[in-house]
């Protein structure tokens, strides 16, 4: 009988003991899960900080690249455009865990930010031949210019990067059956395979044409996609082998901008 009654008992100290255990290492975790947030805080911070230190001797290379003589300048522009744009995906990589803080929504028009996209990308497109054609794009949406700038300027490069050498790459509007406003940036060059275009979304995908090119990271439209979504972006591809890709950014109309962003 004596044995009996401590059974209860007994049942009652392990389950506390265990209780004890549970809740130990539920703030074992806690503290763990903060330690970690404070360290990603802070690298994150010291790697915006480098990049911003990076920009000011970059910006002053740029100025002295534009003194030199045209034979010599051509290339050297095209190699800090490289530069350039890296160290640009890095800082949008870093920022784009924390964009719904860093985003102000307005109604602007598409066509002052393409033109600025194209101009910063010219000396690749002098160095490649290649010819952009833009269509009236004086069109309002709704966005957030500096994260829209961002993904075009991803899209239009991976455009740049994969054209022929005398390619046309045009840009046009249109407007689908709901109302949405629609920026189409269509090239004419390799294309993309069938078999890669499920993922090209993907983080760190090249594909068989990304293997192609050495400066490809794959980090571009991982980016440009993510980026798209928290502005209720939907971004659309049509590509076929050798003749080409076309890019669509669909916009969200101001009365489902809302329904758009919570899904």
């Amino acid at each position: 009988m004596k044995s009996i009654t401590n059974k209860p008992q007994e049942f009652h100290r392990i389950n506390e003991l265990i209780l004890t255990k549970l809740h130990e290492s539920a703030l074992e975790l806690e503290r763990y899960k903060n330690e970690l947030t404070i360290q990603f805080s802070e690298d994150r911070d010291q790697h915006l900080a480098w990049i911003h230190e990076v920009k000011t001797p970059l910006t002053a290379m740029k100025l002295m690249i534009e003194d030199l003589p045209v034979a010599t300048r051509k290339p050297l522009e095209l190699e800090w455009l490289r530069i350039h744009l890296l160290l640009d995906q890095t800082l949008h990589t870093l920022r784009i865990a924390n964009i719904e803080q860093d985003t102000v929504f307005d109604q602007f028009s598409l066509h002052p930010i393409v033109l600025k996209e194209i101009k910063e990308l010219q000396s690749w497109c002098f160095a490649k031949n290649l010819a952009i054609d833009v269509a009236d794009l004086e069109v309002s949406v709704l966005s957030d210019q500096k994260w829209l700038s961002f993904i075009i300027r991803q899209i239009l490069s991976n455009a740049v990067k994969y054209s022929h050498r005398g390619d046309t790459i045009t840009i046009y509007v249109t407007t689908d059956e709901k109302g949405h406003q629609q920026l189409h940036i269509q090239d004419t060059g390799e294309g993309i395979d069938p078999a890669d275009l499920p993922r090209i979304f993907q983080k760190s995908f090249t594909g068989s044409m990304g293997r192609k090119q050495s400066a490809s990271t794959g980090m571009g439209l991982y980016l440009a996609q993510n980026s798209a979504k928290k502005l209720g972006i939907s971004i659309d591809v049509h590509s076929i082998v050798n003749q080409g890709s076309t890019f669509t950014l669909t916009f969200p109309n101001p009365n489902d901008f809302v329904t758009t962003i919570a899904k």
